[in-house]
């Protein structure tokens, strides 16, 4: 399982040869302690203003546990990771030569198609229970679809001859994309399109703290299957951006989306779960409270099937690292 300690002041040490969690929440009770064996125990997510010991990190490391160490929206700053690398480095020195040639670029074509095909096929979904809706959101799903045609035709060798265009069709179907999302969820969270960091409405800022938690797993997953999360394809090599996870994350992005959106076309997201500060809007504690435990069992333990088999999404998308980072030690072999 997945701890998140999100709560200021809340103390992780080592007791007894187990976890120990100290949380005071009320100055004027005693802190709430518990306390957790290692094996059970898959990541620990922290977020800023918490203390760790030493002894904690080296128990982690010993079996294994990933400790990420989060901003307030969820985005990961860094996390410890055991010294020793478990695969081979042929894989990460292919992956290098892989980025600057033409294998390079149909790995992207076929993670933004994916991607771009995701959007589409949740839009059909949600044009099934929406007649009103139904011509706005065709149209959005046709131009999405026609840009997905230009991006899979696209040749012209390495990634970086055409890289302006394809992030440009990107982007022109993610606008469609989430102007239609917004078409669809109630009047009162309706927002004009993607921001960021800072989101600027209720509904990107708690996709921007879903995308976070993912972000931290598609980098988990590729370190395991011994890939360079620095090594991207597509989005620029920028200092200490981890361009293999922008990469990676497209086709997943729909877990997050089709969650978050879940929620509040459900009518179950209180306004008091953000809170709002010279414009921008944020996930607040009790946001966090509501959101983690449901999303984190939607990606661990919610079944979809995949090669044919029910995985969690998570488990499905562990195999497909695992699969990408063989397919570039046979593509070294052939050579």
């Amino acid at each position: 399982m997945q701890v998140f300690i999100n709560t200021f002041g809340t103390y992780l040490h080592v007791k007894d040869d187990m976890f120990e969690i100290k949380v005071k929440e009320d100055k004027t009770k005693p802190a709430k302690i518990s306390h957790i064996a290692a094996h059970k125990i898959t990541s620990f997510i922290i977020s800023k203003g918490s203390a760790i010991t030493t002894d904690a990190i080296a128990l982690a490391l010993r079996h294994n546990i990933d400790i990420v160490v989060v901003e307030r929206d969820g985005h990961p700053m860094g996390r410890f990771w055991h010294s020793k690398l478990g695969s081979t480095t042929k894989i990460r020195k292919r992956q290098l030569q892989v980025s600057m040639d033409e294998e390079g670029l149909k790995f992207v074509k076929g993670w933004l198609i994916t991607k771009l095909e995701n959007q589409t096929d949740f839009l059909n979904d949600l044009k099934k229970n929406r007649p009103a809706l139904q011509e706005k959101l065709e149209q959005r799903v046709c131009s999405i679809l026609e840009l997905r045609t230009k991006i899979g035709k696209v040749e012209g060798g390495s990634v970086n001859a055409v890289a302006d265009s394809i992030r440009g069709w990107e982007g022109s179907a993610g606008r469609h994309y989430f102007e239609a999302l917004s078409l669809c969820i109630p009047a009162t969270f309706s927002f004009k399109g993607r921001s960021f960091r800072p989101a600027k409405d209720p509904f990107n800022a708690m996709l921007n703290y879903a995308y976070g938690i993912l972000y931290s797993r598609v980098e988990r997953g590729l370190m395991l299957a011994g890939l360079d999360p620095y090594v991207g394809f597509m989005h620029r090599d920028d200092y200490n951006t981890k361009s293999l996870v922008f990469d990676c994350i497209e086709p997943y992005r729909i877990y997050a989306e089709r969650f978050v959106f879940r929620l509040f076309s459900g009518k179950k997201i209180k306004k008091s779960f953000f809170d709002e500060f010279k414009g921008a809007v944020s996930l607040n504690t009790e946001g966090k409270a509501f959101f983690v435990s449901p999303y984190l069992e939607y990606l661990d333990s919610e079944r979809i099937r995949y090669a044919g088999k029910n995985q969690t999404r998570m488990n499905a998308l562990q195999m497909e690292a695992h699969k990408f980072a063989n397919l570039l030690i046979e593509k070294s072999n052939e050579n």
